[in-house]
């Protein structure tokens, strides 16, 4: 029977740990562009632009609100939402989004839905566009 060196079994156990320990933890939940265009219809969802205000300008998704995530202001502007309330996050091509429902999920956000090919993508399906 050969010895198991338990150095090394335990590198790899705590290297397991540290793999599955630190996923996002983020309850986002990612959805396409026609997904997502129905649950942003739905009575109650708050629909986010986090894209800069000149992007939102351009055009966005009719009633969404604007929160730059890049922007200095974009804690303290969440830190002003209802926590409880479901949330539809998107941006230009998905990745601000993604960090933006990350930050909201550490914030204590429990339903977020993010648009994970973006703004671009909802533009490409022909879906519609308001503009300011």
């Amino acid at each position: 029977m050969k010895k198991f060196n338990t150095g090394l079994i335990a590198s790899f156990a705590i290297a397991a740990l540290a793999l599955t320990g630190c996923s996002s933890g983020s309850t986002a939940k990612n959805l396409d562009a026609k997904a997502f265009q129905s649950k942003s219809a739905e009575s109650g969802v708050v629909t986010v632009d986090v894209r800069t205000p000149g992007e939102f300008s351009a055009g966005h998704i009719k009633g969404a609100i604007n929160i730059d995530v890049e922007g200095m202001q974009f804690d303290s502007e969440i830190a002003k939402l209802d926590k409880s309330a479901t949330y539809a996050v998107y941006c230009h091509s998905g990745r601000r989004s993604a960090i933006a429902v990350e930050k909201m999920s550490k914030a204590g956000f429990t339903s977020l839905f993010n648009l994970t090919s973006g703004f671009a993508d909802w533009m490409a399906q022909g879906l519609p566009v308001a503009t300011v």
